[in-house]
């Protein structure tokens, strides 16, 4: 009977185990899709951070993100400042989705009655109001 219950209570530790790995790979699918994206020549390491935590706030997934992108060749990094390597913008007419209803800007919090939201490869990212969405693709 005890050898049933810890065979059940490991079973359940590794679903959630697998769930959390899911997610955590979701987070990182979307902030590597923003980075592909970003209409900048450098940023400051801060700034791109800012951006990151539009995906997560998560200082782990974060850093799995840069480092990540790094990796992949989407940024280069040297001394604080970020260097996105693609030039595949957000092109405001295709990319970016505008919905009326009740959000919270997910960058600033502020109350929205349209949300503004970022179509990317690995998934839907917002809502964000006008200027904030545009600050995040690097618009402003």
């Amino acid at each position: 009977m005890d050898r049933e219950g810890n065979d059940r209570r490991e079973r359940r530790n590794d679903r959630t185990n697998r769930e959390e790995r899911a997610h955590l790979d979701d987070r990182v699918r979307l902030g590597l899709a923003l980075l592909e994206r970003l209409e900048h020549e450098s940023l400051s390491l801060a700034d791109v951070v800012d951006r990151i935590e539009t995906v997560t706030a998560d200082p782990t997934v974060t850093r799995t993100i840069l480092d990540e992108a790094e990796l992949r060749g989407i940024v280069e990094r040297d001394d604080g400042i970020v260097r996105p390597k693609s030039r595949q913008y957000v092109r405001f007419g295709r990319d970016v989705i505008t919905k009326e209803g009740e959000f919270s800007c997910r960058r600033c919090g502020s109350s929205l009655s349209t949300g503004y939201f970022i179509d990317l490869e690995a998934g839907e990212l917002g809502p964000f109001g006008s200027s904030c969405v545009r600050k995040v693709t690097g618009r402003e």
